[in-house]
């Protein structure tokens, strides 16, 4: 591993007191122990149970129940008594909580003080650690954020012009989509390809969608800043906007701070545009719905030019990786959004992208370009593991 990024050479210690001598009871209590990983998503949580040793996906699943409803389906589908720690993805703890650490009292507290940060999430995040906490008493507790693969962006990625007390106050470019941009990194060192000295663009699509720039193995940069609301245009969140934009909102419509947030999380993006968030029936209605069209256009048109932009960031690219939902399964999006690309280097082979090949990208391409799937459960699981066996 020499030469690759230092968080996976070695584990940043997270801020917590774990009873060692227990956890050394619980595994030999329980060999074939589980750890229950819980990621609540904007319209999903997914659930893996994962064996505390050899990190295998032993049993996973995904509900879209409302939160009341998927958390009582998932406690009713886990053997309690196998599982000897649970793992939540969290996705932002502030700037005082950024490595995976133990869940405490502390903790919750300060997750309850940062939901202006994410108010769209961390409520229903909360809610969920603290039912299982609840519910799984004598067992540890762990919280990932997502914003961990971004902590060592440089400065002039993370920090906004303005007044420093607000960047004292946290408003900083936090950067999401961390676990997933884990993954991906993660599953090609283990390929043994020389990531730590290529520059990539991993564009997670989806409900939710980012970028991220990595070179030298560390984030550069990234579309989303303080929230998951900015970079690119998203399912129902608005991307970025001028700020122009915002007050023209609150002058002419006297909205309150809470209904602006509803506004540009809930009742923006693709959802604005063509009525709709489901990309497939998007794709389905372009050539005869205009509005779906131009929904269509601009999350592709959005794409190329961030991607663009990455690109320039970094000086150059040597490999372009799809993840997400959309960027997973849509090969038309794939295709327009690389198409016109050649001059960058990105040459698609149209064959090998409608038929989902993990390589999807010509021979002479210099600019390979991937399609992935991510595995945030199993980055949370190795986190775990990493603390236990520290």
């Amino acid at each position: 591993m020499a030469g690759h990024p230092s968080f996976f050479k070695r584990y940043d210690q997270p801020n917590f007191s774990l009873d060692i001598g227990h956890m050394n009871k619980l595994r030999s209590k329980h060999p074939n122990g589980q750890i229950l990983v819980l990621n609540l998503g904007s319209s999903s949580l997914k659930f893996s149970l994962i064996h505390s040793i050899s990190l295998e996906n032993e049993k996973s699943g995904s509900t879209t129940l409302n939160l009341e409803g998927a958390i009582q389906t998932v406690m009713e589908l886990v053997n309690k008594s196998a599982i000897i720690a649970i793992g939540y993805r969290v996705v932002q703890g502030g700037p005082n909580h950024i490595s995976p650490e133990l869940v405490s009292e502390k903790l919750l507290l300060d997750l309850e003080a940062y939901i202006y940060l994410a108010p769209n999430h961390l409520p229903d995040e909360i809610k969920l650690i603290k039912a299982f906490t609840q519910a799984f008493i004598g067992i540890p507790h762990f919280a990932c954020f997502d914003t961990y693969f971004h902590k060592d962006m440089p400065a002039h990625s993370k920090f906004y012009p303005l007044p420093q007390k607000y960047s004292e106050m946290g408003l900083v470019r936090y950067g999401f989509h961390g676990l997933s941009y884990e993954s991906i990194f993660q599953q090609m060192l283990e390929e043994d390809i020389d990531v730590a000295n290529q520059k990539i663009i991993i564009a997670h699509l989806g409900s939710g969608a980012s970028m991220v720039a990595i070179a030298g193995g560390v984030s550069q940069d990234t579309t989303m800043g303080i929230s998951p609301m900015g970079g690119l245009v998203m399912a129902t969140r608005s991307g970025d906007l001028d700020p122009g934009a915002i007050l023209f909102m609150l002058k002419q419509d006297h909205l309150s701070v809470q209904q602006l947030d509803v506004m540009l999380s809930n009742e923006s993006g693709l959802k604005a545009i063509a009525g709709t968030t489901d990309m497939k029936s998007i794709i389905q209605n372009r050539n005869k719905d205009k509005k779906a069209g131009e929904a269509f256009d601009l999350f592709c048109y959005q794409s190329k030019k961030y991607i663009g932009s990455l690109a320039a960031s970094l000086g150059g690219i040597d490999l372009l990786v799809f993840c997400g939902g959309i960027g997973e399964n849509s090969a038309l999006v794939r295709e327009v959004i690389c198409t016109d690309m050649e001059f960058m280097g990105i040459t698609l082979n149209l064959s090998s992208n409608d038929n989902n090949q993990g390589i999807i990208s010509c021979l002479n391409s210099k600019v390979a370009v991937r399609v992935m799937k991510t595995d945030e459960e199993l980055i949370i699981a190795r986190h775990i593991q990493n603390i236990l066996l520290v």
